[in-house]
């Protein structure tokens, strides 16, 4: 088990298996020691996080949304580096979208929910760069959708 991987154990998370692409796209491209992770989108288990923050969900439950996500990327991340984790050096940035009504102007604070356990999870690591704006809708009614850039060895 890698380091990372310990440090999740003890956060009482055990990385899913890496999602498969819900259209006709691959889950990650490596570039040298870039990858870039397709947007992962918000669920939990085989059940979908869906909502509008603004109209049906407030914002603990869209952090709650954008964790699951930073989990999924982690997941394509460690399926990328061949099942080790620890080849991660960083994560170096995230853009974040939070499916939401106009008036709605908390984006950063739901995608707080995945930079928060991704600096918990990784520490140093974890620190990135990050994008979180407001889409009028996403994929399957999801609440949140991230993609990543993460740098690997």
């Amino acid at each position: 088990m890698s380091q990372f991987e310990k440090t999740l154990a003890a956060m009482g998370v055990s990385l899913p298996d890496a999602p498969a692409p819900a259209a006709n796209y691959v889950p990650w491209v490596r570039a040298g020691d870039m990858l870039y992770v397709s947007g992962q989108i918000a669920r939990e288990g085989d059940r979908l996080l869906t909502g509008k923050l603004g109209a049906d969900m407030d914002v603990a439950a869209g952090a709650h949304a954008a964790r699951s996500c930073a989990i999924a990327l982690l997941a394509q991340v460690k399926a990328a580096c061949e099942g080790d984790l620890d080849r991660l050096v960083r994560v170096v940035r995230l853009t974040g979208f939070v499916n939401s009504t106009p008036e709605f102007t908390e984006q950063p604070q739901v995608i707080n929910g995945a930079s928060d356990f991704l600096g918990e999870a990784l520490g140093e690591a974890g620190k990135h760069a990050r994008v979180a704006v407001s889409a009028p809708s996403l994929p399957f009614g999801v609440a949140v959708e991230i993609d990543g850039i993460f740098q690997i060895r």
